[in-house]
């Protein structure tokens, strides 16, 4: 049995130009210990698809389909029994660390209160614990620097902060949204070592939403391909990475600065995401894709298996063009 099993997660806003379809039927299993990269666009769902599951969509948002956790289903499950699993099972790492700490209050204090509010321990034992997991995270001088505020920190310290907070409670899986967007390049490549030897130490399993294809191919073992709220693509690290089935995963890849080429301009996709509110017929990627045929304007692919544990929602002749 997978650890999170998700089928036909749908998530939809009302506004008051109409109804957005920000997730349409997206499916994915994760197993203990893996980690799954989602990828795309800005705008494609990759963030509403993880919000859904954790129970954080706006007011408005509407969520339906299925997401088991070990077998319990957990969509629209009540804010009680939400808390239940939220830290204790399921821990998130939010995108900016410093709208995330509170600025009032100390890091102890905030590291404390999760171990305190949901493993019932006392102050002395809280604060002990929380020391052994900045150390953990390779915060150094951790006990001098847990009684610090969240603005003495650096972004990288921060968000180690954000990790160390996240892994209290010893999570089955960690939701890490955009982890490292904020960061330089060097601090980038240590908090993407160091959730992988916690992965490993922990045997976490983790979902990794990003832009950076290269934090995807360090860290991943599968990849999701996400547009216009729906999967493009589904397969291994190795296998969309070394062999694209679907043309926008094709684009996504030669889109990445090579460091082995010189004075080449760099592709890109041209055109911009369709509006979720008046998506064009067909295949919603169709305006952009240089491998459209007149089928794909007319009805949307269907996500099929088309080789072992890969997927993609693409009418065109991928053996062809791959030659």
């Amino acid at each position: 049995m997978s650890l999170l099993d998700v089928k036909d997660l749908r998530v939809e806003f009302k506004t008051q130009d109409g109804l957005v379809t920000a997730v349409n039927d997206l499916n994915f299993a994760l197993n203990q210990g893996e980690t799954l990269g989602i990828v795309g666009e800005s705008g494609s769902g990759k963030s509403q698809t993880v919000f859904s599951i954790m129970g954080l969509l706006a007011k408005n948002g509407i969520v339906s389909g299925s997401a088991k956790f070990e077998g319990r289903e957990i969509l629209n499950l009540s804010e009680k029994e939400l808390n239940k699993v939220r830290a204790e099972q399921i821990a998130m790492i939010f995108q900016d660390p410093m709208t995330s700490l509170n600025p009032y209050m100390k890091v102890s204090d905030q590291l404390m209160e999760v171990l305190m509010l949901h493993k019932g321990m006392g102050k002395a034992e809280a604060l002990e614990e929380s020391v052994r997991m900045l150390e953990a995270v390779k915060i150094p001088e951790a006990r001098t620097r847990i009684s610090m505020y969240p603005h003495e920190f650096s972004g990288g310290m921060r968000q180690r902060v954000m990790i160390a907070m996240a892994l209290l409670c010893r999570p089955k899986l960690l939701i890490a949204d955009e982890p490292t967007t904020a960061l330089d390049v060097t601090v980038q490549a240590q908090i993407m070592d160091l959730l992988n030897e916690l992965k490993t130490e922990f045997n976490t399993a983790i979902i990794m939403i990003t832009h950076d294809l290269g934090v995807v191919a360090g860290s991943c073992d599968k990849v999701l391909v996400m547009y216009a709220g729906r999967t493009m693509e589904y397969g291994t690290v190795d296998d969309i990475f070394y062999n694209p089935s679907h043309p926008y995963a094709e684009g996504l890849l030669k889109a990445i600065p090579r460091l082995d080429t010189e004075g080449e301009i760099l592709p890109t996709i041209p055109g911009n995401p369709p509006n979720l509110l008046r998506l064009p017929p067909g295949c919603p990627y169709q305006e952009r894709c240089h491998r459209a045929i007149p089928q794909c304007s007319v009805t949307a692919p269907a996500l099929e298996n088309f080789a072992d544990n890969r997927q993609r929602a693409c009418f065109s002749d991928w053996e062809t063009w791959t030659k």
